[in-house]
């Protein structure tokens, strides 16, 4: 039976992603990704997108690009983080983040094992 897909409104569901947090020393390395909990949101506004794939066409010009664009409005209407997902391991998405200069405004997570678009019914 296929997991409910989440709603607005829904509690997220605990689950841990990996992420290389931002260091500007670091621009070829990530180092040791860190554990990020949906746990760490409680309280907080945050705006979670998800993409297929770090470096595709679609997500690299017109997804990523309009989040990391759009931040200052977003945090003048309270928004604490802004986080992208994607089934990509964490070294990977740290290296799309390098690449597309998104610096510390998004968080690029990675959800190499599902365990995010599987709990959320986001799984297609």
């Amino acid at each position: 039976m296929a997991q409910q897909q989440i709603k607005v409104g829904d509690t997220l569901p605990t689950v841990s992603l990996k992420y290389c947090p931002y260091d500007p020393e670091l621009k070829n390395a990530c180092g040791i990704p860190q554990v990020l909990s949906t746990d760490s949101f409680k309280g907080k506004k945050v705006v979670i997108f998800g993409v297929p794939g770090a470096f595709t066409p679609t997500c690299n010009n017109n997804h990523l690009p309009e989040y990391h664009e759009k931040y200052q409005e977003l945090a003048k209407k309270g928004i604490d983080q802004v986080v992208c997902i994607s089934t990509a391991d964490a070294f990977v998405m740290d290296a799309w983040g390098k690449w597309t200069n998104v610096s510390d405004k998004v968080i690029m997570a990675a959800d190499g094992n599902g365990d995010f678009v599987k709990a959320t019914g986001l799984v297609q």
